[in-house]
């Protein structure tokens, strides 16, 4: 008996600050009622214009709840802080539990934003690569191109990539261009081989591929500098020389295609170039087998 009566008194003892924070605030707020009412009747008896009469009601109603408030903000500071305290962490709690979620939703908005992609796009971000076939706020689900980044060709897997990447990793679409973009691909040679021979037969190659839509890229590629503001490339195919090491040539074949051509027209190139030549030094050749042979030179 006497251990719950100890606890009643405890119990009492607790809410006894805040019983006093409610009190203080009901004297406040009985208070600043009496005094409107105080105040709004020596206006209205003083006062004889109706303008300067309603001029000044607003205006002392309005101080007196700026007053008001004010009370309460010193009346209860304390708790307040407690309260803002409290819902600080909850919030850095929610904001650490949900990261992730929070950056999808933030990538969501920066390629939205920035019209990075749309579906059919083929995009690479990172080490991924592919067609994009579907994306809301989450995530965006693109069909894998490749092997590597010179590939066309679907390799039949679908990637997810959540769309936290696109807050810090850059974007490179390949299908900028929606009709005819330039397609670039590079073929080594050693520098004793015939890469002279070489350059000519891929750049005869690219023209003669390229020849049924050039007037049609070249219009294509003059509006879309025109309506961007930028400067325009030169459509007509053309062939490259790289020096990346000592021993090496590499030819850099350029040529305008539909973006759904460009492995199609790339295979049609490198099929009749090297289909009617091999390119080896003088003085060798292609035995049945395969390996290289060296005629008499005598």
């Amino acid at each position: 008996m006497l251990e719950q009566f100890s606890a009643a008194i405890q119990q009492v003892n607790v809410s006894m600050p805040s019983l006093r924070l409610l009190v203080t605030t009901l004297a406040l707020l009985l208070i600043t009622l009496l005094a409107r009412a105080v105040l709004s009747r020596l206006i209205r008896t003083n006062i004889q214009s109706t303008e300067l009469r309603r001029k000044w009601l607003v205006q002392t109603r309005n101080g007196l709840i700026l007053i008001f408030l004010l009370g309460l903000v010193l009346i209860w500071g304390q708790e307040l802080r407690t309260l803002a305290l409290s819902i600080v962490a909850i919030a850095v709690a929610f904001v650490v539990a949900t990261k992730e979620l929070i950056l999808c939703f933030i990538g969501s908005l920066v390629k939205g934003g920035a019209r990075s992609f749309d579906i059919g796009d083929r995009i690479q971000v990172k080490d991924f690569r592919g067609d994009v076939i579907d994306q809301n706020l989450l995530a965006t689900t693109i069909m894998e191109v490749g092997p590597g980044k010179l590939s066309h060709q679907r390799t039949g897997r679908a990637t997810v990539i959540p769309n936290s990447l696109f807050v810090s990793e850059p974007v490179i679409n390949e299908t900028f261009a929606a009709d005819y973009v330039l397609h670039v691909f590079t073929v080594p040679f050693r520098r004793e081989d015939n890469w002279q021979l070489a350059q000519q037969v891929l750049l005869q190659v690219a023209r003669a591929q390229c020849e049924p839509y050039l007037e049609s890229a070249r219009k294509y590629m003059r509006r879309l500098g025109e309506r961007r503001g930028l400067e325009v490339p030169v459509v007509d195919p053309r062939v490259s020389i790289q020096v990346p090491v000592a021993e090496e040539i590499h030819l850099v074949v350029r040529f305008p295609c539909r973006p759904g051509q460009r492995s199609a027209i790339e295979q049609s190139i490198l099929w009749e170039a090297f289909g009617n030549n091999d390119f080896l030094p003088t003085g060798k050749s292609i035995g049945k087998t395969g390996e290289s042979v060296t005629h008499s030179m005598e």
